[in-house]
């Protein structure tokens, strides 16, 4: 049974611009767990305690020791279906555009391109005082513990925006501008409890964009969107490029 009627399998493949954005639950396929909600403890702190600037400011040892954690948990997992299938639509159509919230670095390692990861990435780290951004293990500084700049030798912190922190200008612009110009957006996996994600979605829907959501429950999303579709962005995604582009196969 197709997931797709003729009309919508022709807008998609036609679509001029398409925008994915992706949230926690693409990444939680691949066994990387959210860090958030119940159950979501580090030794006795709760990820809301620890991804804050004044909990940097106190205790940056425990913080690093956090986050050196999660990048191993990040760095065993692999892409799974649902980041190949988005990698490999941008190898089949024009302008594919990708928004996500994740820091997993799971869609650059999955081949993406034309990326925008809002939130941050978790391989990396910038420095306290001169901003100089650093790739943690290109630039072996990957160590575990507290980790100094190699320029000014001044405390670095992970290259992730942080509760209480804004995005980055620059970033943003750019993500609201390919919201706008989107034909086609795909939410995958985001809760949609993040403000800016969502009205991402909720623009390029507002903007005449048709809305697919892809998501095992339904969110604040879900009464905007054209089409919701209640599973795995694994399973899912594949089958919506097979109905589009033939019998391509993932790379």
């Amino acid at each position: 049974m197709s997931l797709l009627t003729p009309d919508l399998i022709q807008r998609i493949r036609s679509a001029r611009n398409i925008l994915f954005l992706t949230g926690a639950g693409i990444s939680s396929e691949s066994g990387i767990p959210t860090f958030r909600g119940e159950g979501g403890y580090w030794k006795k702190f709760k990820a809301e305690e620890l991804a804050t600037p004044e909990a940097f400011a106190n205790h940056p040892e425990v913080v690093w020791e956090w986050y050196d954690y999660r990048r191993k948990i990040c760095s065993e997992a692999k892409p799974n279906d649902g980041h190949l299938t988005i990698a490999n639509w941008q190898s089949f159509s024009k302008t594919v555009n990708l928004i996500t919230q994740n820091v997993d670095g799971l869609h650059p390692r999955a081949g993406s391109k034309n990326l925008l990861e809002i939130h941050g990435n978790i391989f990396r780290a910038r420095c306290t005082v001169c901003k100089e951004k650093y790739t943690l293990d290109e630039d072996g500084i990957n160590q575990s513990g507290l980790k100094f700049c190699p320029a000014c030798e001044s405390l670095l912190r992970p290259d992730i925006v942080w509760f209480g922190e804004g995005y980055d200008n620059r970033l943003l612009t750019k993500a609201w501008e390919q919201s706008k110009e989107a034909h086609i957006v795909f939410a995958v996996g985001t809760s949609a409890n993040v403000s800016v994600p969502a009205n991402l979605a909720l623009t390029a829907i507002r903007n005449g964009a048709l809305g697919i959501e892809i998501n095992p429950e339904t969110t604040s999303l879900t009464p905007s969107v054209q089409l919701h579709f209640g599973g795995k962005s694994g399973e899912i995604l594949p089958e919506i490029f097979k109905e589009v582009f033939g019998d391509m196969v993932l790379k």
